[in-house]
């Protein structure tokens, strides 16, 4: 029997928590791989971190870096040392990093100078404003990243335009979808419109529209 495939799917803040569920329930369903949640602790105030992974029925993190916050140059710095710690002493396979925070370029950069294979999910997507941290995160993960997973057409685009090889970017779509699909049944379920003598027009519109079946 070959051995499973290791794949760090790296969280860091409340975006990365929803990119990264719908990811992780279709590894786990796989023989082949063994997905590990690496939780940086960007976000680690227990409203931007705890329940989000039990809504998204993920399980605790496998592994967490405690970084916590500081200036940019602090917490990707402290990233890169804890998550460097980590890839020596546990090789993975694969490194997922999804977004454009510090813990991303971080976890990409102390991969990468370990010869680990990193994959970008969400790759491409621009601001074209170099005054957002985000963007240069953006930049400089995909300029890095063996793999890069984009959104949508304009994404490619974007990479191609930057002198990208197209044989690294691979369409997948919105992650997001995916996680608002995966949710659907729960919010279906849910009952605080109700409780507050609200509707759900919001859900309602999304049924109407198709968006949401």
């Amino acid at each position: 029997m070959n051995q499973k495939k290791t794949i760090h799917l790296i969280a860091a803040a409340r975006p990365n928590f929803m990119k990264i569920a719908p990811l992780y329930h279709a590894l786990k369903k796989q023989n082949w791989a063994e997905p590990v949640i690496v939780h940086t602790g960007q976000h680690y105030d227990l409203n931007m971190s705890d329940t989000f992974f039990r809504d998204l029925n993920l399980p605790a993190p496998h592994i967490h870096l405690d970084v916590g916050s500081g200036t940019h140059a602090e917490q990707t710095g402290g990233v890169m040392i804890a998550y460097e710690k980590v890839l020596v002493e546990n090789k993975p396979d694969l490194v997922v990093v999804v977004g454009d925070v510090n813990s991303s370029v971080a976890c990409t950069l102390a991969a990468v100078k370990l010869g680990i294979k990193v994959a970008h999910l969400e790759a491409g997507l621009r601001s074209f404003d170099r005054k957002m941290p985000e963007e240069i995160n953006r930049i400089v993960t995909d300029s890095i990243a063996d793999y890069l997973w984009t959104p949508s057409p304009d994404a490619d685009a974007n990479l191609i335009h930057a002198g990208i090889d197209p044989e690294k970017i691979t369409l997948v779509g919105n992650i997001m979808i995916d996680s608002l699909v995966m949710m659907t049944p729960a919010i279906r379920m849910e009952t605080y419109p109700e409780n507050m003598g609200l509707e759900k027009k919001a859900t309602a519109w999304l049924l109407s529209t198709g968006r949401l079946t």
